[in-house]
């Protein structure tokens, strides 16, 4: 048996509301009823607009339809075992030669009897639907933690964002998703965690990279410079005869994890050359007196790509 997406056919996510659902229904059966469209193939698109509203509409034919899981439009399927346990049918059926609208046609699900199916199993418990939605956050929301207010269904919820999430984590609110049906459990909530970019760090899982312009003279007799961090600026020290591309680590100056610790700060050196030298910075160069100055020019550099933070650490 070939899978059709229902959702896909009508243009909805498949967390989508009921009032979404009937919007996106209306639309396409106005764009291809065979009596009023001139598009090519209206009346194959309209049936198949219709199969999938007809589906979707309904509670219970729409929570049949996501327990059969996700798959390619077209790819061959077989429902789950438990599938038959809960919605009826027979397990053991040859599916070679019908489609997914046969399917539930064979279980009663578009009948208006009585038989197997939906309506010879009105009474069991069904578990509600899953819904994923994608959030957005800053670094520092991350850091810290943070909440989103997400409006689903009518319902209004509140979604904690713990600390510590990462780029493309995927976070389960248990009971939060579609609500049960015949005293069946809620469904569960999904939360795509996306970071969005920041003007001074590069993420990469729980660390951390920061380019660092330093002068010549730094790279080649070191200095003490300070850079920025989530939790504040902190003085690196530049070892002499440092080179453009080269990381120094600083331990447990990123994200923290959710239990316990943090990742790493790793700042890449940049070998620059400043625009113009004082007469002052070329004679303290030549005495080699550099650093002090160099350090108020690197950190100047580095807090120029981003906005200040709080007060000097000392790190390791």
């Amino acid at each position: 048996m070939k899978y059709k997406d229902y959702y896909k056919i009508l243009g909805v996510e498949r967390g989508a509301s009921d009032e979404d659902i009937k919007k996106a229904y209306r639309k396409l059966a106005r764009k291809y009823h065979p009596d009023v469209s001139k598009e090519p193939n209206a009346k194959e698109q309209f049936q198949e607009v219709s199969e999938a509203y007809e589906t979707l509409k309904d509670k219970e034919k729409r929570a049949a339809f996501d327990s059969l899981g996700t798959h390619r439009p077209g790819q061959n399927f077989r429902p789950p075992p438990d599938w038959y346990e809960r919605f009826g049918g027979d397990a053991g059926e040859d599916l070679g030669g019908i489609d997914l609208s046969d399917l539930f046609e064979s279980l009663g699900a578009f009948s208006r009897g009585g038989g197997r199916g939906f309506r010879g199993a009105r009474n069991v418990p069904l578990r509600g639907q899953d819904y994923s939605v994608n959030v957005d956050i800053s670094l520092e929301e991350a850091a810290r933690g943070t909440e989103r207010q997400l409006e689903l269904d009518g319902r209004s919820i509140r979604a904690r964002i713990p600390r510590g999430v990462t780029d493309g984590e995927k976070l389960r609110l248990g009971g939060k998703g579609g609500p049960g049906a015949n005293g069946g459990p809620a469904g569960d909530l999904y939360l795509n965690i996306t970071l969005r970019p920041h003007p001074l760090f590069r993420v990469a899982g729980h660390d951390l990279h920061l380019e660092v312009p330093i002068a010549p003279w730094e790279a080649a007799l070191g200095a003490q410079i300070e850079i920025p961090t989530l939790e504040g600026r902190v003085s690196l020290k530049v070892p002499p005869g440092s080179a453009s591309g080269q990381k120094l680590r600083l331990g447990g100056k990123g994200l923290p994890k959710p239990h316990g610790g943090a990742g790493d700060l790793y700042a890449n050196l940049s070998v620059v050359l400043p625009g113009t030298l004082t007469e002052r910075e070329k004679s303290s160069t030549r005495s080699c007196a550099m650093p002090r100055a160099s350090t108020r020019a690197a950190a100047s550099a580095v807090e120029s790509r981003g906005p200040s933070l709080l007060p000097l650490e000392q790190a390791a």
